[in-house]
């Protein structure tokens, strides 16, 4: 069965990601002379990079009700539903006027299809990493929920690759004027096929216990909070090393290929790089799932936020000097190697600091509220170091490491987790909460 479940985690996620990416590439390379005035280019640029931040605005939302849902009602169902709810809202998009045909309204409606598709998402890899994990036998945790990671990279790829050939085929014209729409479009196909995956996967055992025991909480979210706060906390700290994808891939297409920066590189080379990037990071994903088993989550997830971090000042600084080559080499590296290890382990991490009452919503809002974090800072970097600016790479790569630092630091103040099954979890957490209630009725 743990087999079957990490089976279906990763195509769920890779479709599922595959709706939420396509609207990264969209918005650095179609979005700002589609839904925005022409009249001036970085004031489109930083407005269509925000809609992408406005994703995650809604998560931290759909992070406590799918979350809550997940932890009362099963893995499974808010599984299905999020793929649903994700599916038919990129489709929309896809259907969706210009500035030139509506004027304001064609952002409006941009921003709040936006912001369905970050509330579905929300609960995706939380659901599907916690049903790969309860599934999973100890010891081989961390190799069978990095399949869900594997999936959100393989996301990425379809949504990547499915613009290049539309990129490369057709004039600049018709790619602004309808080619940017197929990608969203084919999400109907991606309703499909979810829905098909996911209603054959089994509950898990120890949800389907705690429902036959009636111990499943009636307010998830109230309860995570109260027993493991300091735990998101240091979560939200960790997460903060989603930056280095934030920074190769969003702020780096536009800092590359956007006019206002006078780089000049061309947007095909934005559309292989991530496919490259991550086809080396499915890759390498399973391969730092099971080292995390061996020698522990929190040396890979260290050693991945530093080491990426640092070589962000290098990639940027390659942008600068145009050179084409070396841009791509060191995206690869920082990207879709050095990053991964931490990537690749996060979700089993995560996973394993809560409880299975509390393990959907404690993820999930752990994960969503780091990533609200991280998903503003493409606009900030382009408001902090804007088309103009010098020393662009060591502003950027500055901010991108001190962030990798913080979440490492956090990762080192948290406790190894790799070595225990999931009932020694479990108790852990149990007598950490009776000791937390016992020192509060004391005070």
């Amino acid at each position: 069965m743990h087999k079957r479940a990490a089976v279906s985690g990763f195509l769920g996620s890779t479709l599922e990601y595959y709706d939420f990416s396509i609207y990264a590439s969209a918005a650095a390379l179609a979005f700002p002379g589609v839904f925005f005035p022409s009249g001036n280019p970085t004031v489109a640029l930083v407005a269509s990079l925000a809609t992408y931040a406005v994703g995650y605005v809604a998560r931290p939302l759909g992070a406590f009700v799918l979350g809550n849902w997940g932890d009362r009602h099963g893995r499974k169902n808010v599984l299905v539903f999020a793929l649903l709810l994700m599916g038919f809202s990129t489709f929309l998009v896809g259907l969706l006027p210009t500035y030139g045909q509506v004027g304001i309204a064609a952002p409006i409606l941009l921003v709040v299809l936006r912001l369905v598709q970050g509330f579905a998402v929300a609960g995706e890899l939380s659901g599907a990493s916690a049903l790969i994990a309860e599934h999973s036998p100890a010891g081989k945790r961390g190799f069978y929920t990095s399949f869900s990671l594997q999936g959100t990279q393989a996301g990425s790829i379809l949504a990547s690759a499915a613009f290049i050939p539309l990129s490369a085929a057709l004039p600049a014209e018709a790619f602004h004027s309808w080619g940017w729409r197929v990608p969203f479009l084919l999400s109907a196909l991606v309703v499909v096929a979810g829905y098909l995956i996911r209603r054959r996967v089994a509950e898990t055992p120890v949800f389907l216990a705690e429902a036959k025991e009636h111990v499943v909480p009636q307010a998830p979210v109230v309860q995570v909070v109260r027993e493991s706060g300091w735990t998101i906390f240091r979560a939200i700290l960790m997460g903060l090393a989603n930056v280095i994808g934030t920074t190769a891939a969003v702020f780096g297409t536009a800092y590359a290929t956007q006019p206002a920066y006078g780089i000049g590189m061309s947007p095909a080379t934005y559309l292989w790089m991530p496919v490259m990037a991550n086809i080396v990071a499915v890759i390498l994903i399973p391969f730092f799932g099971r080292l995390s088993d061996r020698i522990g989550r929190r040396p890979l997830m260290i050693f991945g936020s530093l080491s990426s971090g640092v070589l962000s000042f290098a990639y940027l600084w390659a942008i600068s000097q145009k050179n084409v080559v070396l841009t791509v080499v060191l995206a690869i590296l920082m990207w879709g190697v050095l990053y991964q290890m931490w990537n690749a382990t996060f979700a089993s991490f995560f996973q394993e600091l809560f409880p299975t009452r509390t393990r959907v919503t404690g993820f999930a809002v752990s994960q969503n509220l780091g990533l609200l974090i991280v998903a503003f800072l493409p606009t900030i970097f382009t408001l902090v170091a804007p088309p103009g600016s010098a020393n662009v790479p060591l502003i950027i790569g500055g901010l991108t490491f001190v962030l990798a630092a913080i979440s490492a630091v956090a990762t080192w103040a948290t406790r190894e987790t790799s070595t225990l099954d999931l009932d020694a979890l479990e108790s852990a957490d149990r007598s950490a909460a009776h000791e937390t209630s016992s020192a509060t009725k004391s005070a």
